[in-house]
C-alpha cells in the first residue's frame, strides 16, 4: 500500500482535481492507495478570516462564507455530470450551513475560543475531501471515503494537537485491515480528541495525517505530492538557482523543513522514520519529474552541505549579567518561564563563560517572551547582577544543512568567510553536536544577498555572480556594455563569472531590472526608463541589497564621484573611469581608501590613469612588494599627444583639437585636458599610489594656453580664443622644428616636487616617437635604477577605456 497526500495548490481548482484523478487512478492499477488531502488553496485562510471578523462583531464574514461557498460548488459543477450534482450540492450546503451558524455563534459571543476555531478551520479539509472523493466515484467504483476523526485520536491541545499514537494506529490498523477498496480518501490536517472532540494537527498537517496513516499501515512508501519538484537547495523564490535535491537523509530533510523548507511540515517526517517508509515528494503539474527521495540510506555526495534554509521573523532575546557566572539553574529557569508561557525557542547559544544566554524566538512572541523574562529575574535585574533582557527584532537564521558536513573542516569558516565578503552581519551562532547543521542569525533585510552568495560558493561550481550598476553610457559607457555582451558567455564558461547589468543611467533616464537588463537592446529600454535621480538610483542600489555589487562611474562629474563613500560603506564595489575623487583632498582620497578595506569593498581605478593600460596595477603590485618609486616620468595624456601629433602645418591647432573631441579623446570640456588638469590629476594619483603624501596645489602646471583661452567658462567661446591665438600655437610648432624636438605634455615627480607642462623632446627621447594617441610612463625605484620600468600604449579611447574599466570588473570578480 501507498500513501499520497495532494496540497492545497495541487487541489486548488477543478482544473487541478483532475491531474490529481489522471495521477491517482494511473497509480492505483499497481497499489493500493490511501489518499490524503488538503483544502484548496487559500481556503484555510478564508476560513481564519471569516472567525475573525465574525469574532469582532464584523458582518463582513458572510462575504468569505459565501466565497468559500462559491469555490466549492464552482469545482462540483465542473467535476460531477450535471445528473449526479443534485447529491453533491445538497451535502455542501448542509456543510457550509453548520459553517454558518458556528460563525454566528463567533459573531453574537464576540470571541473566538481555541476549541471553536478548530472546529471552524476542519471544514476546509472536510468539503475538499468530499468533493475529491465524489469526483473519484465518477470514474472509479473502487473508492470510498474515510473521515480522519474517526481514526486519528490527539489531545485536547486545540491548535496543534499531539497524537496518541497508541489508540490511533490500532484504529488505522483494523480500519484497513477490513478495507478492500483499491483507493481511500481522507482529510488531512483534522482529527478528534480520545473524547471526539475536533481538533487540528498544526498548519500544513495534512502531511503529518498522511505520515501518521502510512507508518500505521506499513506503508511501502509515503508519497507528498506539491507544486514544486521536491525539496530545493534553496527557496527557489529567492535563489532563482536553486536545484532540486535528489536523495536526501531524514534527518536532513527535518532539518531542512524546520528552517523553513516549506515542501514539507517538520512532524512528518518522524512517523514514517520508525518504520523507514521512505518518503518522495513529487510535482502534481510536473509528475514525470524524480522528485527528492528521503530514507535513510547512506548516499555518498560530493558535496557534504544538502541545502540552505532559513527561517524570517526572528527575534534574538539575550539574557547577561554577572549573576549568571556560576549559578546553578539559570537556563532552567529562562527556559522554563518560556514553555510556561507557550514561547517555542527556535534557536540557542551560549557564552562559554556563562555570562550571557542568547535565544531566537518568533518575532509575534517577542513581547511576550520579553516581560516574562523580566519578571521572572525581577530580583537580580533589581540588585544589578542581571540586565533587563535585551530584545532584538527583524531578524531571521539561516542554516546550511548536510549530514555529512561533520566529515569535511572549513564549512563554517567558508560560511561565515562567505557571508563577510558581502558584509553580511552574523549576530549569533550556533552548530549542533550532530554538526548536520550550522545556524547564524542575520539582519533580515540581508536575506536575500546571504542566501544567493551562500548557494553561489557550496552549489553553483564557484560561479561568481557580479551585478552591476552602471552610471554614465555615453562613448565609453557604450563600448563598456557592448564588451560585456560579447564576453558574457566566456567569462561565465572560463572564468565561473557571471555579470549581470542591473541598472544604467546617463544624464536624462535610468533604468533599473533586479533581474538583469537585457543587453541586446538596452538603449531603447532606457529612453523609456524614469528620470535620472541620482539620489534615487543610490537608494535603489543599497536598497536592492544584492550580493557581489558593483557601482560603476563612467562620468567625469564631481557630484556622481562624492557618492562613493555611500557605495563603499554598504560593501559595494566602486569601479571608475573618474578621476575626481583619487585626485580630491588627499584626506578625501586615503578615506575612501580606508573605506574599502573596512567593509571589503573593492575601489578600483585603472582607468584614472592611461585607459586601458596597467600603470595603476603595476605600481600597485611594484609597492606591495616592497620597492619604492623615486621618479615618475610620463606622457599621460592621450588626447594631448594626439593633438600635438596631428598639428603641423596643413592642420591648425583649432581643427585638431575639434577632431580629438569628435574622435572622444578629451573630455566634454577640453579645457580640463588642454590646460593640464587632467594631467596633473593623473600624475598625483600615480605619486599617491607610490606611497607619497600629495595634493593637486603642490604640483606645478605650467600651461601652454594663453591667458585669453584658460579664461574662457563654456566651450564656443574657448574654440573661439584658439583660433584668435593660433599664432601662438603655430610659434610653439615652429621653434619645435628648430630645434630638431617635438612638442610633447610631460609629467613629472623626482625629489618630493611635480610638475606638468609642455616639453621639447629631442629625438633620443624614448618618448620623441610616441605616436597617435598613446601614452608612456617611466617608473624609477630602488629595484629599476639605471633602466626604468617603461609602460606604453594607447592611453585614450572609448573602447580602450572601456576594456580598462571591463578589467577592474573582472578584478573584482576575482578578489
Amino acid at each position: 500500500m501507498k500513501v499520497l497526500k495532494f496540497g492545497g495548490t495541487s487541489v486548488a481548482n477543478a482544473q487541478n482535481i483532475k491531474l490529481v484523478l489522471d495521477i491517482v487512478l494511473n497509480k492505483a492499477k499497481k497499489d493500493k492507495l490511501v489518499v490524503v488531502v488538503s483544502a484548496f488553496t487559500k481556503v484555510t485562510d478564508l476560513l481564519v478570516l471569516a472567525s475573525q471578523k465574525a469574532a469582532f462583531n464584523d458582518e463582513s464574514f458572510k462575504e468569505v462564507v459565501s466565497e468559500i461557498e462559491k469555490k466549492h460548488l464552482d469545482a462540483i459543477k465542473e467535476l460531477i455530470p450535471v445528473s449526479e450534482q443534485s447529491r453533491s450540492l445538497s451535502h455542501i450546503k448542509r456543510i457550509i450551513n453548520h459553517l454558518d451558524t458556528l460563525l454566528e455563534g463567533c459573531f453574537l459571543l464576540g470571541e473566538l475560543s481555541p476549541r471553536t476555531s478548530d472546529t471552524i478551520l476542519s471544514f476546509g479539509e472536510l468539503l475538499s475531501s468530499y468533493i475529491i472523493a465524489e469526483a473519484f466515484n465518477q470514474q472509479n467504483k473502487n473508492c470510498s471515503y474515510k473521515d480522519s476523526r474517526e481514526l486519528i485520536k490527539t489531545n485536547n491541545n486545540f491548535g496543534k494537537a499531539v497524537v496518541n499514537f497508541e489508540v490511533s494506529n490500532s484504529l488505522i490498523a483494523d480500519y484497513f485491515a477490513s478495507n478492500e477498496v483499491q483507493i481511500v480518501i481522507m482529510p488531512g490536517f483534522i482529527a478528534n480528541s480520545i473524547d471526539n472532540i475536533g481538533t487540528t494537527l498544526g498548519r500544513g498537517g495534512s502531511d503529518y495525517t498522511a505520515a501518521i496513516i502510512a507508518a500505521a499501515v506499513n506503508a511501502t512508501e509515503l508519497q507528498i505530492w506539491s507544486d514544486v519538484n521536491g525539496m530545493f537547495t534553496a527557496n527557489p523564490r529567492i535563489v532563482k538557482q536553486a536545484q532540486p535535491i535528489a536523495t536526501i537523509s531524514y534527518q536532513e530533510a527535518m532539518e531542512l523543513s524546520h528552517f523553513g523548507a516549506k515542501v514539507l511540515y517538520p512532524p512528518t517526517i518522524q512517523p514514517v522514520l520508525r518504520k523507514n517508509i521512505p518518503i518522495i515528494i513529487k510535482n502534481t503539474f510536473e509528475p514525470e519529474a524524480d522528485g527528492t527521495y528521503i530514507s535513510n540510506q547512506n548516499i555518498s555526495q560530493t558535496n557534504p552541505v544538502k541545502g540552505i534554509s532559513h527561517i524570517e521573523n526572528i527575534s534574538l532575546i539575550t539574557l547577561e549579567g554577572s549573576g549568571m557566572i556560576g549559578v546553578t539553574g539559570s537556563s532552567k529557569r529562562l527556559f522554563e518561564v518560556l514553555s510556561q508561557n507557550d514561547i517555542n525557542v527556535i534557536f540557542i547559544t551560549q557564552a562559554s563563560s556563562e555570562h550571557s544566554i542568547c535565544i531566537g524566538i518568533l518575532d509575534i512572541d517577542a513581547e511576550n517572551a520579553e516581560n516574562a523574562i523580566n519578571n521572572a529575574f525581577a530580583i537580580e535585574i533589581a540588585q544589578n547582577k542581571i540586565d533587563a533582557c535585551i530584545v532584538e527584532k527583524k531578524l531571521c537564521i539561516i542554516a546550511l544543512v548536510g549530514e555529512n558536513m561533520k566529515n569535511h573542516q572549513g564549512l563554517s569558516g567558508r560560511m561565515f568567510s562567505t557571508l563577510g565578503k558581502n558584509n553580511v552581519n552574523i549576530r549569533a551562532i550556533a552548530q549542533g553536536a550532530s554538526e548536520r547543521n550550522i545556524s547564524a542569525v542575520i539582519n533580515e533585510r540581508d536575506v536575500k544577498k546571504a542566501l544567493n552568495t551562500l548557494h553561489e560558493n557550496f552549489f553553483e561550481e564557484n560561479t561568481k555572480q557580479l551585478n552591476l550598476f552602471v552610471m554614465g553610457v555615453g562613448n565609453v559607457g557604450e563600448k563598456f556594455i557592448e564588451q560585456i555582451h560579447q564576453q558574457k558567455k566566456f567569462l561565465k564558461e572560463n572564468l565561473k563569472i557571471n555579470l549581470r547589468v542591473i541598472a544604467v543611467s546617463n544624464s536624462r533616464k535610468m533604468l533599473f531590472d533586479e533581474e538583469g537588463i537585457s543587453l541586446k537592446n538596452w538603449k531603447s529600454t532606457l529612453e523609456n526608463g524614469e528620470n535620472a535621480n541620482k539620489e534615487h538610483f543610490i537608494s535603489n542600489v543599497k536598497a536592492l541589497n544584492l550580493r557581489n555589487s558593483i557601482f560603476v562611474d563612467i562620468t567625469a562629474n564631481e557630484s556622481v564621484s562624492q557618492s562613493y563613500e555611500h557605495f563603499l560603506k554598504q560593501n559595494i564595489a566602486v569601479v571608475t573611469c573618474n578621476k575626481i575623487a583619487c585626485s580630491s583632498a588627499y584626506d578625501n582620497y586615503s578615506y575612501l581608501k580606508q573605506l574599502s578595506r573596512k567593509y571589503n569593498a573593492p575601489f578600483l581605478f585603472e582607468t584614472n590613469v592611461g585607459a586601458g593600460l596597467p600603470i595603476i596595477d603595476t605600481l600597485k603590485h611594484l609597492i606591495a612588494s616592497g620597492d619604492k618609486v623615486n621618479k615618475i616620468q610620463a606622457v599621460l595624456s592621450g588626447s594631448l599627444n594626439f593633438i600635438f601629433n596631428n598639428f603641423d602645418e596643413n592642420n591648425s591647432f583649432h581643427d585638431v583639437v575639434k577632431e580629438a573631441g569628435v574622435q572622444g579623446f578629451t573630455e566634454p570640456d577640453p579645457t580640463i585636458d588642454l590646460s593640464g588638469v587632467d594631467v596633473a590629476r593623473k600624475i598625483l594619483i600615480l605619486i599617491r599610489e607610490s606611497g607619497y603624501q600629495f595634493d593637486i596645489e603642490d604640483i606645478t602646471n605650467i600651461s601652454f594656453l594663453p591667458a585669453e583661452c584658460l579664461a574662457t567658462t563654456n566651450n564656443e567661446d574657448f574654440f573661439k580664443s584658439l583660433i584668435k591665438n593660433a599664432a601662438h600655437f603655430e610659434n610653439l610648432l615652429k621653434e619645435a622644428k628648430a630645434k630638431e624636438c617635438r612638442l610633447k605634455y610631460v609629467a613629472t615627480f623626482e625629489n618630493g616636487k611635480a610638475s606638468v607642462g609642455l616639453e621639447f623632446i629631442p629625438k633620443e627621447s624614448p618618448f620623441y616617437n610616441l605616436e597617435g594617441k598613446d601614452n608612456i610612463v617611466q617608473f624609477y625605484t630602488d629595484r629599476y635604477v639605471d633602466q626604468p620600468l617603461l609602460i606604453k600604449g594607447a592611453g585614450a579611447g572609448a573602447a580602450v577605456t572601456a576594456s580598462g574599466i571591463f578589467a577592474d570588473v573582472i578584478r573584482v570578480g576575482n578578489i
